[in-house]
């Protein structure tokens, strides 16, 4: 690695969970769970189950807005994401768990809400029939997702690819492949939801420089597993040829990023 890479590098290795919570929380994370609470319209007093939480960005400003009459679960499957979400907000009910066979009762919440995970859910229609479940008659689900995939995102997708190779690029088409308005529709018909509604909201987001955001991404991500195993030649040449694409996007000395926050709403039928 150049030296500017190998500082880069150390300076953001570590708990990619610690990183996650450091780096990406407080930008895209934060961005989109501001767009999905408003979508999801929590009022005080309601129970809220919040599903691939994380280290709980949405999970906490939801327990914010129902109140102290209110309750609010946070469930995720990765025990380390949980492991900081419980060390930052003991009041909430957390739960390790899959989203796709959630361990908690039936009826038992007013509004489910999940932001930027359920594009990681293999069985996607399980999950949207468990969130049927467990909402009382009349319940609302708010779901928070991103697509398609924003011209700063393909640069780095095509860079992984040539760099890594395409199965690691892979995960750059997961985080966008849950936007389709129609196959979000039918996800929710066929789960059994009414009065559904999926739109789109364009979000800018200011970020890093480009080599800072760079690794601050890769270190809070999977990605990190297979970056980790480049030789220094190979980790330089895709930070140049990343920064190199991501010129255009540059505004004093910052990334900008715009890209669609996909918001799906609908609720239980009642009878």
């Amino acid at each position: 690695m150049t030296s500017t890479t190998t500082g880069l590098w150390k300076q953001h290795s570590g708990n990619p969970v610690e990183n996650y919570e450091r780096y990406f929380v407080p930008t895209i994370g934060t961005a989109w769970a501001g767009a999905l609470l408003e979508a999801a319209d929590l009022r005080a007093g309601e129970r809220v189950l919040d599903i691939a939480c994380g280290t709980g960005v949405v999970t906490r400003r939801a327990a914010e807005r129902v109140g102290p009459r209110g309750s609010v679960t946070g469930l995720d499957i990765s025990a380390g994401m949980l492991e900081i979400a419980r060390a930052g907000s003991a009041e909430i009910d957390w739960r390790e768990g899959d989203a796709a066979a959630l361990p908690l009762p039936d009826g038992a919440f007013d509004v489910v809400v999940s932001s930027l995970g359920m594009q990681f859910v293999e069985d996607k229609q399980s999950a949207l029939r468990e969130v049927h479940r467990v909402l009382t008659p009349g319940g609302r689900v708010a779901i928070a997702t991103v697509g398609p995939t924003p011209p700063l995102f393909a640069v780095l997708e095509q860079a992984l690819a040539r760099h890594v190779s395409p199965e690691v690029a892979g995960f750059m088409r997961a985080v966008f492949s849950l936007y389709d308005p129609e196959q979000l529709r039918t996800l929710a018909t066929d789960a059994g939801f009414d009065d559904i509604d999926v739109r789109s909201k364009a979000l800018t987001v200011t970020l890093p420089a480009p080599a800072e955001f760079l690794w601050q991404y890769v270190h809070s991500t999977p990605l990190i597993a297979a970056i980790a195993t480049l030789d220094d030649a190979k980790s330089a040449a895709l930070q140049q040829d990343v920064v190199a694409g991501w010129q255009s996007f540059v505004r004093s000395g910052e990334l900008v990023l715009t890209a669609n926050a996909v918001l799906t709403t609908a609720k239980r039928r009642k009878g």
